[in-house]
């Protein structure tokens, strides 16, 4: 731990804003890192209803091109999206880059496992929600495939083995400390939950591990960390 990260008073970090939904789990995955970097007090959490399509009006899309939550914007006005750029960004705030890497062999380990969990699992997950579910609605679905949706499912499912052999010889994605791929790889489960998509039952070694990480306070209380959004879950 170094000088700087002694000296860090989380009390005189500017308040930011965290545009999101209390479910999404996209957003989980900002809301699991402000948890475990202890720097939940200086977000202010702003609804943006997926089911009912407002990140996909103009509004929105003013502040977001890709109109894709979470999206956090600075006291300054500057905007930040897409998880993996948030989460450097509040790693490198306290001087002490736990979730992204410590050394550059670390950070380099960290941002493939963490990519590969966005393509073989959050990702697929996504297209299968959006193209062979109902996903959002007619208003939001305007366009579906369902027979790429179903192989984005089964590439999903492919996924999970692949955690699953790289969670049999050690207790993190990517060794012996939690990290941002960690985090990754819970999204990809939450949103498996949420679309009622198990994981393998011979999946042993990743079942046990997510079984294990939604005991951290990070994970436990995701959606409860933004009170007022309590009575729309």
């Amino acid at each position: 731990m170094s000088a700087d990260t002694l000296d860090f008073d989380v009390s005189k970090l500017a308040m930011m804003n965290i545009y999101d939904w209390h479910t999404g789990p996209y957003p989980a995955r900002i809301r699991i890192a402000l948890a475990e970097k202890n720097l939940q007090s200086r977000a202010r959490f702003v609804s943006v209803n997926l089911w009912k399509g407002e990140h996909k009006k103009p509004e929105f899309l003013a502040l977001n091109y890709s109109g894709t939550l979470p999206v956090l914007e600075l006291d300054d006005g500057t905007l930040i999206a897409e998880c993996t750029a948030i989460t450097e960004y509040l790693d490198a705030l306290d001087g002490a880059p736990t979730l992204t890497g410590r050394t550059p062999l670390e950070k380099g380990l960290i941002h493939m496992m963490s990519k590969r969990a966005e393509l073989e699992l959050l990702d697929a997950i996504s297209v299968y929600f959006h193209h062979a579910t109902p996903g959002l609605g007619p208003e939001v679905e305007l366009y579906q495939n369902a027979e790429w949706g179903l192989r984005q499912r089964d590439k999903a499912l492919r996924g999970m083995h692949y955690f699953d052999g790289v969670l049999k010889t050690q207790p993190f994605v990517t060794g012996e400390y939690f990290s941002m791929a960690d985090i990754t790889v819970i999204g990809g489960l939450i949103f498996a939950g949420l679309v009622e998509l198990p994981i393998p039952a011979e999946c042993e070694a990743l079942q046990a591990w997510y079984v294990r990480m939604q005991e951290r306070p990070s994970v436990k209380n995701r959606i409860t960390m933004s009170e007022p959004n309590k009575a729309l879950v």
